[in-house]
């Protein structure tokens, strides 16, 4: 199911009751532009999704709303596009939690995996986010903490990446 809002530049890909939900920070530029999730060159999502064993081949952009078929979905907490996620204001993300915070609780994920630990700071007020599986949950679903797949993000190698969202899908896999 896809849902898009008047305000959101890119579709959500989510239906209820998803095993988990990866959750950008906003829509990139190409990302906005084409309507697909992690359609820019530089991001490594899609690779990093088939070889961490989320899917069973490498999922072209165009074709992201085939994530759904292995109980993936895709969202933002911000709708509005930028070239760099450095470009939101903190208060903007903030605002934004409210209305991301009842898309979660509407299609209640067990899982919620955030891409960066950007977002989830500023609409939990959390300072010290770790990586990893989150101390608390969020609007009921198990919260996770992942490194951003864009290319911009240098911190993190194409291994370390994989190695952290393999982590995830192992003990998503496990868990209740």
């Amino acid at each position: 199911m896809t849902n898009v809002d008047s305000e959101q530049s890119l579709p959500d890909l989510l239906e209820p009751g998803l095993s988990l939900i990866f959750c950008g920070i906003n829509p990139g530029m190409r990302a906005a532009s084409t309507g697909h999730h992690f359609a820019g060159r530089g991001n490594r999502f899609w690779r990093v999704m088939h070889l961490a064993g989320f899917t069973p081949e490498q999922i072209r952009p165009e074709d992201d709303h085939t994530v759904l078929r292995y109980g993936c979905g895709l969202t933002t907490v911000v709708p509005r596009p930028t070239a760099q996620a450095a470009e939101l204001s903190r208060l903007e993300i903030e605002l934004a939690g409210d209305a991301f915070r009842r898309k979660i609780e509407q299609y209640a994920p067990r899982h919620v995996v955030f891409l960066g630990k950007m977002a989830l700071s500023a609409i939990s007020g959390a300072r010290n986010i770790e990586w990893g599986l989150q101390t608390n949950r969020f609007c009921g679903a198990h919260a996770w903490v992942l490194p951003n797949p864009s290319g911009l993000n240098r911190a993190f190698d194409l291994d370390a990446l994989v190695t952290a969202y393999r982590e995830v899908r192992i003990a998503v896999a496990s868990m209740p």
